[in-house]
């Protein structure tokens, strides 16, 4: 933003002709961006209010959206207890010293005295001595594991090191942003006295510096961070020992049966503190040596999401759970055609990765720390601002794919960013508009080309080529705050399929009917088809708590419009109905064929398209949002009776890799052509039952299900996927 800033001061003294093209052209409205609506910005990040709603009350800034940001890296003569000429000259050193290291001396003595390891020293558990047996041998094995993994901090290591780290980031960073409202709700849930343990979703590989430096300097303590052993030399291993780093016994891997391992997986157990997770720090300061001869210097944020307690969580999470069905068992017979109804229940997709520590935990428990991790991740995605690049790419992808005039650009920008905003989600920019498109025009110049017109405007015109897949990856930004839109646009799509021509005029396709009954179901099948990792639909809410979600949200965006039949009751006339004593005593969330909103009523309501001028290019937007995945779903599909099986995953993802390569050079569909949309597929395909996993030697292989090896199963389910693409 202060880059902006700079760049609008001087363009505005050197370069008259761009400011009175903007003011001539389109107004004052679009001269300035905001990130925010009215007087304040969205709050974005907080916890789930039905399985913690205390952490939910308690833990909320109430003057949150009132607070700004801060720059944790602008360290002043305030920011210290002295004042001075020379402490103005040296304020990062002295601020250094005075940070709080806590101490952590009876560490040793607590991990001996825990539970687990008190099991192992009286022979109670696997892997044991047994009694009176070699316990003082076991005591020093204790010792030289605890040893291995941690050492108590050096406050002076400490302390030079985030000095040295101060200066470093200083001359990286403009600034490095916090809101401090977001610090205050995190500063609250500290003082509570239990440890905090701080899960990240890494943007970038610079993550394993900076957020250790945040935390400390924001007086959060200092961050144990776990790290790879076999990354690190022996005297590396020992200096970031020193500094907070943690390294995991070789044993404590081994596996679950091995004797070997009780003993280094109990003392890890027991060792825990709040941990992180941080990429090599060696591997950061590799991958800067290109920034160094950068002259630019870029803005940071680091956000933090609204604390929750855990064991809240573990209480009123387990009461959300119903019954689930796997893919194959819900999605399979309405694909074949031998079903058209959904079953009323949800899906069971789990893509967690399966490790040691997972496998330990009773069944029960597992499900838990799965559900725990989808959590997480919503409010991590609903914490992350939405960029600049973003929205330009999206709108180059999915709208302007053959070129789009500057002047256009800069009022789809704006009005993009408002609808951002407007769905409750933050941006990371702000400035004056032109300003801002073009230093995001400089950003992606490698992927857009720029003409001058005779005109005096600019032509955007994305490059051809896998630059395309860079922009689907940027715009994937976008599909958060426009998720429930999109997949309802595209049930639509589906819907009208089999009626009108998609090529078809708006005002056609306006003409249908659509019943609520079959928006749901149409709503569903979407929904069971797209990974959970992608819609990230917290675990508490039902599937058809989510169809009502994008039913309103179409209503609410003005893409469709309620249509009254003469055979039923205005929606207006609330006269006659009558509330059953079912529905008043009904849990919130639960919602089942023969009681949501009576499914009978729902059968007389109808909706049609908006004929509104806006509407057709905007439904078409939301449509193209998941247009990459799903092409990469029905190329898949249609690669079943080419692809060489059986075959490993790794290979048999190699080998649709370059399917989609292929295809993308014949038919221009770059945006397809992601090995994450690879993957993607054949886990999915997996779930369905189309690809099926057998054990083997070598590891496990993927072969063709005997349903779909038929050739013709293979055209119905490229044909079901179609059915949502809108072209």
């Amino acid at each position: 933003m202060l880059e902006g800033r700079l760049q609008t001061q001087q363009r505005s003294s050197c370069n008259g002709r761009e400011t009175s093209l903007l003011s001539s052209g389109f107004g004052m409205k679009l001269e300035a961006v905001t990130p925010f609506l009215g007087k304040y910005r969205p709050f974005v990040g907080r916890c789930c209010q039905t399985c913690t709603p205390k952490s939910w009350e308690s833990l909320f800034h109430r003057s949150i959206m009132d607070l700004g940001f801060c720059s944790v890296i602008l360290v002043k003569e305030e920011n210290t207890r002295f004042r001075g000429w020379l402490v103005r000259r040296l304020c990062y050193f002295l601020w250094s010293l005075e940070q709080r290291i806590p101490p952590r001396q009876d560490a040793p003595q607590k991990i001996v005295e825990s539970t687990g390891v008190q099991k192992i020293l009286s022979g109670k558990a696997p892997g044991g001595a047994g009694e009176g047996q070699m316990s003082d041998h076991v005591k020093k094995e204790v010792q030289r594991i605890l040893g291995h993994i941690q050492a108590p901090p050096r406050p002076f290591l400490l302390r030079l090191f985030s000095w040295a780290l101060l200066r470093f980031l200083n001359c990286l960073f403009l600034n490095v942003q916090l809101h401090k409202g977001q610090l205050k709700m995190v500063h609250k849930a500290a003082q509570e006295g239990l440890p905090l343990v701080l899960l990240s979703t890494h943007k970038s590989r610079l993550d394993g510096i900076l957020l250790p430096f945040v935390l400390l300097s924001q007086g959060l303590g200092v961050l144990r961070v776990a790290w790879d052993p076999h990354a690190c030399s022996p005297a590396l291993r020992t200096l970031l020992r020193n500094l907070g780093g943690l390294f995991m016994p070789p044993e404590a891997n081994l596996s679950l049966d091995s004797s070997e391992g009780v003993l280094a997986r109990t003392v890890v157990h027991a060792a825990s503190v709040p941990l992180g997770l941080w990429t090599g720090a060696l591997a950061v300061l590799r991958s800067l040596h290109s920034c160094w001869g950068c002259s630019r210097r870029v803005c940071v944020r680091v956000h933090l999401a609204q604390p929750f307690s855990l064991q809240e969580y573990t209480i009123n999470a387990r009461s959300c759970w119903g019954s689930r069905q796997t893919l194959e068992q819900l999605l399979q017979p309405v694909v074949l055609g031998q079903c058209t109804a959904v079953p009323d229940t949800e899906k069971e997709q789990e893509w967690t990765p399966v490790t040691g520590p997972l496998l330990a935990l009773r069944a029960e428990d597992q499900l838990l720390v799965r559900r725990l991790s989808r959590h997480v991740l919503n409010a991590s995605v609903a914490s992350s601002a939405v960029m600049s690049t973003a929205i330009t790419a999206a709108l180059l992808l999915f709208k302007h794919q053959k070129g789009v005039f500057l002047s256009k650009l800069l009022g789809e920008f704006s009005w993009l960013t408002e609808e951002i905003l407007l769905r409750g989600f933050d941006v990371g920019f702000s400035g004056q508009l032109r300003c801002l498109v073009q230093h995001t025009l400089t950003l992606l110049r490698a992927h857009v080309a720029l003409l001058r017109v005779h005109h005096g405007d600019l032509l955007v015109v994305p490059r051809p080529g896998p630059g395309l897949t860079h922009l689907a990856r940027l715009s994937a930004e976008l599909l958060p705050a426009f998720l429930s839109e999109a997949v309802g646009a595209c049930a639509v799509r589906g819907l009208l399929a089999g009626r009108v021509p998609p090529e078809g005029p708006w005002e056609q396709q306006g003409v249908e009917l659509l019943s609520q009954n079959e928006l749901y179901r149409q709503i569903l099948l979407l929904l069971h088809l797209l990974p959970q990792d992608l819609l990230l639909l917290q675990p508490c809410q039902s599937s058809y708590c989510y169809c009502q979600e994008v039913l309103d949200r179409l209503i609410q965006c003005g893409l469709l419009v309620a249509e009254e039949t003469p055979s039923s009751r205005t929606a207006c006339d609330t006269g006659r109905q009558r509330l059953s004593a079912k529905l008043l005593w009904k849990p919130s969330g639960d919602f089942t064929d023969s009681d949501s909103d009576d499914f009978e009523e729902a059968e007389g309501r109808y909706f049609r398209l908006s004929q509104q001028s806006r509407c057709p290019d905007f439904f078409l937007f939301l449509c193209r949002l998941l247009g990459p995945l799903l092409k990469a779903f029905a190329q898949a599909a249609s690669f079943l009776h080419q692809g060489q099986l059986p075959d490993t995953e790794s290979g048999y993802t190699e080998q649709l890799f370059q399917f989609l390569q292929a295809t993308a050079q014949e038919e221009g569909t770059f945006e397809c052509a992601d090995s994450y949309l690879a993957i993607s597929a054949i886990w999915t395909f997996r779930d369905l039952g189309v690809l099926q996993q057998t054990p083997s030697p070598a590891g496990p292989r993927l072969h063709l299900s005997p349903t779909f090896a038929i050739r013709d199963n293979q055209d119905k389910l490229e044909q079901f996927i179609r059915q949502f693409i809108c072209n």
